[in-house]
């Protein structure tokens, strides 16, 4: 079913966009759900491996500073050597780190999976957007950028959903083979529905992509000290090197052509501050995601189950003004829509900051679907 690389102007016929698309969609899919099936799981997975619920949050931490780590350099491959070789070469290695967590006796070992799941992620979703911008033509971005927002809200919606009805009746385990018939559908609409784009000839930034891992590796691992009690002096190292790391990295993208991030683009105030409101936003959001489920459990006193169910008010609201929030950011200023949710999520944050010592379901749902 594979095709030559095509050189598009303004989107795929309607024809051929339906089926793209869907191949899109359930990748973003697969690289949601072992998200956020995997922080409701993480009380079930520390017990049934014996390892401390602090030690546990390394199965989230895996998957998602992999994908960190490498979006960058990802994204800059698909732009070299075609978006749609990234996200098959994602979606292979995905399937191949499903298939390990599901078989992983140990803490260390399922860690290490997580890892290759988050890799295969980062190549599914650092060309995600421009193989977007190749289906759909530019005056119809925001309702395509739109259906993916949609996709991962309803993924994240139905993900404590999906994760606690299995864990009621099977092992957490089950929860990674779920990808595998979907990620062969994915892989098979992939190859065959998917437009493929023409090799450049450029060099891949190597040393780029180095600095840029060292930096953010080292930043996340300084801050990880700061919450987990190492030593002062470590945290100092691990802060400074991620900052050198960072002065150096910023100095060799202003020298090379095509450059894995482009340091440039931050001149502009517009986009440093969008960029910094994106990581404040994000970073509030996931961690109340990973952390509620360890409260609702170990505190409240809920099962697997509701504390899954507390968990759905939030990305279902999420799911429905989502591709509203499309719609409207083709006509109105995004800057107005971006106020009205950081301020919503500012106050459902709040609430559940105050919540009362033994709150009422209900009393917890409306404050999740506030931050959604």
């Amino acid at each position: 079913m594979s095709r030559a690389p095509v050189q598009l102007t303004d989107g795929l016929p309607t024809s051929q966009r339906h089926w793209a698309m869907v191949a899109l969609m359930l990748g973003t899919v697969m690289a949601v759900l072992d998200g956020s099936i995997a922080n409701v799981a993480l009380p079930t997975i520390a017990r049934d491996l014996s390892v401390d619920a602090a030690d546990s949050i390394w199965v989230v931490n895996a998957y998602q500073l992999s994908i960190l780590l490498l979006l960058l350099p990802f994204a800059s491959l698909g732009d070299i050597y075609g978006y749609k070789r990234v996200y098959v070469l994602g979606l292979v290695v995905f399937l191949v780190g499903c298939v390990c967590c599901a078989l992983a006796p140990t803490l260390p070992l399922l860690v290490a999976a997580r890892v290759a799941e988050g890799i295969g992620a980062a190549g599914i979703m650092s060309v995600n957007g421009a193989l977007v911008r190749l289906i759909y033509p530019r005056v119809q971005l925001g309702r395509a950028i739109g259906m993916i927002a949609l996709v991962v809200s309803a993924t994240s919606a139905s993900g404590p959903t999906i994760a606690s009805a299995i864990l009621s009746v099977a092992s957490w385990s089950w929860l990674f083979v779920l990808n595998i018939p979907l990620g062969l559908i994915t892989l098979w609409l992939t190859l065959g529905r998917v437009p493929a784009t023409p090799r450049l000839p450029h060099r891949f930034d190597a040393c780029g992509a180095l600095l840029c891992m060292a930096t953010i590796g080292l930043l996340i691992a300084g801050v990880d000290g700061l919450g987990h009690g190492s030593p002062p002096w470590l945290i100092a190292a691990e802060l400074a090197a991620a900052l050198i790391f960072g002065l150096i990295l910023v100095r060799w993208e202003n020298k090379v052509p095509l450059p894995i991030l482009a340091v440039d683009l931050f001149r502009r105030p517009i986009f440093s501050l969008s960029v910094a409101t994106s990581i404040c936003s994000f970073t509030a959001a996931s961690l109340g995601l990973i952390s509620l489920p360890f409260y609702f459990v170990e505190v409240l006193g809920r099962s697997q189950v509701e504390a899954g169910l507390l968990m759905t008010p939030w990305p279902v609201l999420s799911a429905i003004t989502a591709p509203i929030a499309g719609r409207l950011a083709d006509r109105y200023p995004v800057q107005i829509l971006g106020c009205v949710g950081l301020a919503s999520l500012c106050v459902g944050l709040t609430s559940l900051a105050l919540l009362p010592p033994d709150p009422q379901a209900w009393n917890i749902a409306w404050r999740m679907a506030l931050c959604g």
